[in-house]
């Protein structure tokens, strides 16, 4: 066997060559190893989960403008709000013109009806019974909200306020729950 004196330069050069090359594919295959690591089986579903339909963002919007078309048709100036099942705030609009206070009573109607299920002014019969209903917070029990439903539960409510009356209020409400169907 000859000792690594004897090999010729370009011999030398061509081994170097290939252990460089073999030692780097080598610690290439394990970085890759380590950054990739193979997909993991999908966890089981969690126990006492339950699934909540929402309304998308894009269904909301279309349901404000729905609301907020209707009351202009008729001349009116008025905000519209549309909330999700928890009553947080999804989408409003405040249509030109409209009143500063009406921005925030638009959010507490769609607030009140989505989380009774009923529209406010149903609710505002309730009142005779129950006047402290009114104290509960984020309420507004003034007609011009309406729940948004699936399959009789709610899943988002949506709110007007401005119009000179309550029951037109609650009608570009309707509008705007009208205008998810189409």
């Amino acid at each position: 066997m000859k000792s690594p004196q004897q090999f010729s330069v370009r011999a030398r050069v061509i081994t170097g060559s290939v252990a460089v090359a073999v030692a780097g594919a080598v610690t290439f295959g394990a970085v890759a190893a380590t950054a990739a690591p193979a997909p993991a089986a999908p966890a089981p579903a969690a126990k006492g989960l339950v699934q909540v339909n929402r309304l998308s963002v894009d269904a909301a919007a279309k349901a404000a403008q729905a609301a907020l078309a209707a009351a202009k048709k008729d001349g009116q100036k008025v905000s519209v709000a549309v909330v999700d099942r928890d009553g947080n705030t999804v989408v409003t609009l405040r249509g030109d013109g409209a009143g500063p206070q009406s921005y925030e009573s638009a959010e507490r109607k769609a607030f009140t009806a989505v989380s009774w299920n009923a529209p406010t002014s149903e609710l505002v019969k309730r009142l005779q019974q129950t006047p402290n209903l009114k104290d509960i917070p984020g309420t507004l029990f003034l007609p011009g909200g309406a729940p948004v439903q699936d399959k009789g539960a709610p899943v988002a409510g949506i709110g007007v306020a401005g119009a000179p009356s309550g029951d037109l209020d609650e009608k570009y409400a309707k509008a705007g729950v009208a205008g998810l169907a189409d």
